[in-house]
């Protein structure tokens, strides 16, 4: 379990709270969609793909909502409905991803570096806007932001990739301290490579080369214990055969005096 101390987590105070999931209709959005929904919650799926978000949404007795989180209407469009279809929101899954395609040299594609950027840096960035007034209007609540462990090193395959996750990670980590002072919670997920469609252009590659896939549903009981927790600004890693846990940032050296002479 994610929990350092191998406890379980307490999922009783997520009961009868409303969650939005960008990105529900696949892989680590569906799996953690189907885990708020086992502990009471009522989840809307948004996605991209309006008729596999109407499916996951059967599955979990909730809503689907077409958006691409791209576009700053459209977050503010999913909040709403949540509110109107729900009642309110208590909880941002901010989770939608793609790869990007492209590098930064002779293979740079200046729109498929816009698609990256915009889906998984804008997506949160944007989600968090839209949610911010929602979850003020409960009282508190808490998002949770998709980054990976490519927020936490680099990853000269996916530079631009690996750009936006660090971008997600530093977002987190200057809004969390900030958003905690009004009872809104805000952490990341970092988690290795997953079995989810993001992967699914190497993801041979990847098996020839030794690496162990993660399943979406561990990745998704991280999310629902930052869900549950009293942390902010902690960036969890989640990589086969460890214990999440939040990632150990080291300090950045302060500047150092002169002694002026006399």
């Amino acid at each position: 379990m994610p929990e350092t101390n191998s406890s379980p987590p307490d999922l009783s105070g997520l009961r009868d709270r409303v969650a939005l999931v960008t990105g529900g209709a696949s892989g680590i959005g569906r799996a953690t969609a189907l885990a708020l929904a086992a502990a009471g919650v009522e989840v809307v799926v948004a996605d991209l793909d309006a008729a596999q978000a109407q499916e996951v949404a059967r599955q979990v007795g909730g809503h689907a909502f077409e958006a691409d989180v791209s576009d700053l209407d459209a977050n503010r469009a999913a909040v709403a409905f949540a509110q109107e279809r729900c009642g309110g929101l208590d909880l941002a899954f901010l989770n939608a991803g793609v790869t990007s395609g492209c590098g930064v040299g002779e293979d740079f594609d200046l729109a498929l570096y816009r698609r990256a950027m915009g889906v998984n840096l804008d997506g949160v960035v944007f989600g968090t806007h839209a949610a911010l007034p929602a979850l003020r209007a409960r009282g508190g609540g808490a998002i949770v932001a998709t980054a990976s462990l490519a927020g936490l090193v680099g990853v000269p395959l996916e530079p631009i990739y690996t750009a936006n996750k660090h971008a997600v990670v530093g977002l987190t980590r200057s809004l969390g301290p900030t958003l905690a002072a009004e009872g809104i919670r805000f952490n990341a997920v970092c988690p290795g490579f997953a079995e989810t469609p993001l992967i699914a252009d190497f993801r041979d590659g990847l098996r020839d080369a030794g690496f162990e896939l993660l399943s979406p549903e561990v990745v998704a009981e991280t999310a629902v214990h930052l869900f549950a927790g009293e942390m902010s600004g902690e960036c969890w890693f989640v990589q086969v055969g460890r214990e999440p846990a939040p990632f150990g940032f080291r300090g950045i050296p302060g500047p150092r005096t002169t002694e002026v002479p006399k």
